[in-house]
């Protein structure tokens, strides 16, 4: 994603500074299958300058010498998926940031690299400061930016414009639930129109998405490495429930 803000990120929690009752993740899922089997990349396909498996997670990492030409992605081969339960766990480096794409779309015309995604994106960043944190939706190589922010039930409608219904969580619970600089655990499920984001067993943003041109029903699985400073971005225990 862009590093811009744009003026959506100013409505990050504008509403009264109290929360719904938290609500937990649901139960994962028996039949979840596995997109990484903790000993290479078979199965995905990314720059192989930038992304590697180091104890047991994708290790996705830029340098001053190895730098990424634009945003790049490690792009999941199985899919697309529609309506599923995705959940793993990360960590990332406090420079820049990164991102999990889901319903996206693989871009190839003139893009700046090889592996260049299109479509929603669970934003990922070592920071516990909203709004600029885990969880929102940001619309990667879209119009509408970071179109849900964390804390937000959110529904964009048909008439294309964006409505704030209720808050998820203040900033303060936001401080107390992510771990800066360890593990976090992500839960993303995808049904229909609706979407979710949960981390570490808690929803953080719901977002209703019935825009007439922009709102994604289908598409690829892929991890950001973003463009810029030097970074670094792990992920592992990648596994996903294909929903009815």
């Amino acid at each position: 994603m862009v590093r811009h803000l744009l003026p959506l990120a100013l409505l990050c929690f504008a509403l009264p500074a109290f929360a719904a009752e938290p609500q937990k993740a649901p139960a994962e899922p028996e039949g979840m299958k596995s997109l990484f089997n903790g000993k290479d990349l078979t199965g995905w396909d990314g720059d192989p300058r930038l992304w590697s498996v180091k104890d047991g997670a994708i290790r996705g990492q830029t340098t001053e010498e190895t730098k990424a030409n634009g945003n790049t992605f490690l792009i999941c081969k199985e899919g697309p998926f529609k309506d599923f339960d995705l959940r793993l766990t990360f960590r990332v480096s406090t420079e820049n940031n990164s991102g999990i794409q889901y319903r996206s779309k693989h871009f190839t015309e003139n893009p700046k690299n090889p592996w260049v995604v299109r479509g929603y994106q669970h934003e990922i960043r070592n920071s516990d400061t909203p709004p600029s944190v885990s969880g929102f939706i940001y619309e990667e190589g879209g119009k509408r930016g970071r179109m849900c922010l964390v804390g937000e039930k959110a529904v964009w409608g048909e008439d294309g414009e964006k409505k704030i219904v209720d808050t998820l969580i203040t900033p303060e619970e936001y401080a107390d639930l992510f771990k800066v600089d360890r593990w976090n655990e992500v839960v993303i499920i995808a049904k229909g129109p609706h979407l979710q984001h949960y981390l570490n067993g808690r929803l953080i943003l719901d977002c209703t998405d019935n825009h007439p041109e922009r709102s994604l029903r289908e598409g690829i699985i892929a991890l950001q490495l973003h463009a810029g400073a030097p970074m670094w971005a792990e992920y592992k225990n990648i596994r996903i429930k294909e929903l009815e």
